[in-house]
């Protein structure tokens, strides 16, 4: 068993193993360098150390969600702030006829119709221009 050291920068996974030495010595069974015996199996184990790429990777993936979510909170601002301001009707002329309609609805019925074009357009164009199976 490893001489347990006080944790250090450094030494912190050494420290770790040797608290888990510890906690896998038999109460019974004398402890090393007269030290305590382990903890009762009633007490909570402890978690196992978290590696600082894992902890990192679940950090950098907190932010981007931030990030979505703090645009996602601009647009509906932005979206609003258009109604607000765009809430007057104006004359719609068509090929054949005319109609009134308020000019938010015709500014986000147009946005929706392009946002769906555009999926429309880039799954054709995948489909067209993926490789075919040998």
């Amino acid at each position: 068993m490893p001489a347990c050291l006080p944790a250090t920068k450094i030494q912190k996974v050494r420290s770790v193993r040797c608290t888990l030495a510890r906690m896998e010595t038999p109460n019974d069974a004398p402890s090393p360098a007269g030290e305590e015996a382990a903890p009762p199996e009633s007490a909570a184990p402890m978690e196992p150390v978290e590696p600082r790429s894992v902890r990192l990777r679940r950090h950098g993936h907190r932010a981007v969600l931030y990030t979505w979510a703090f645009a996602a909170v601009g647009l509906v601002i932005v979206i609003v702030a258009l109604a607000v301001a765009n809430a007057h009707k104006v004359k719609l002329s068509w090929v054949f006829g005319s109609g009134h309609a308020s000019l938010v609805w015709i500014v986000i019925t147009s946005v929706v119709l392009g946002w769906l074009l555009g999926i429309v357009t880039a799954i054709i164009f995948r489909l067209r221009t993926r490789r075919r199976a040998a």
